[in-house]
């Protein structure tokens, strides 16, 4: 049988060597490793895995921005997301950028397996609770009409209160500091932000805030 070979990106070590101990006796085989994004992407580029198992939140590049890259241009390399995040925000969010399965970190072996090998034959994995997720968040999109509409419907309460203080002139570690969070998950909230509304940096986020009268 042919080894399924797998990329593992994940900024925790602890991490990537319990999933490589969960998989050892597997026909999976781990080829390469990545501590951020934009490694991720280095490493795809390099070793074309079948699969690369994501995290989410990472520094310098996110996971999902990730995701995004390799979805387009190395489209033999399907991305399984495996996230601690388990809010519809993330999940959708990974099914656009076009992440082939989202699996949750506390996972059994045996499911972790299973979507690795569901993911490398080319369909999507996705449990039901996951699944459910999906289809709900897709009917309230459907009722409340196109998101453009209505630029609020994108954010999250907490992105917009991290957009308020990006609009009064605050930065990362200071926003982080208020809100008692790390400055890499104003960050993570910050890109997707800017992602969510087609913007390519603060200064375009500010000006679309105040414009549209988003606060």
């Amino acid at each position: 049988m042919d080894k399924i070979r797998v990329v593992l990106a994940d900024d925790h070590f602890v991490v990537r060597n319990g999933i490589k101990t969960l998989i050892d006796g597997s026909e999976i085989e781990i080829i390469g490793e990545a501590s951020n994004g934009v490694e991720a992407v280095e490493v795809v580029k390099r070793l074309s895995p079948d699969v690369i198992l994501m995290d989410i939140s990472m520094p310098q590049m996110n996971g999902l921005d990730a995701t995004e890259i390799i979805s387009k241009q190395y489209k033999s390399s399907k991305s399984l997301i495996l996230s601690m995040y388990d809010n519809e925000e993330y999940i959708l969010s990974a099914v656009e950028v076009g992440a082939q399965g989202y699996l949750l970190k506390d996972a059994p072996r045996e499911e972790i397996l299973s979507a690795i090998r569901t993911v490398a034959r080319g369909e999507k994995y996705f449990n039901s609770s996951v699944s459910n997720i999906i289809i709900n968040g897709y009917i309230k999109v459907k009722k409340s009409g196109s998101p453009e509409s209505d630029l609020n419907v994108k954010l999250s309460k907490k992105e917009m209160i991290i957009l308020k203080k990006i609009v009064e002139g605050l930065n990362s570690r200071q926003i982080a500091e208020k809100l008692e969070l790390s400055i890499r998950t104003v960050d993570n909230h910050r890109a997707n932000m800017m992602k969510k509304l087609s913007v390519k940096n603060a200064a375009e986020l500010v000006k679309l805030a105040i414009e549209k009268k988003m606060l």
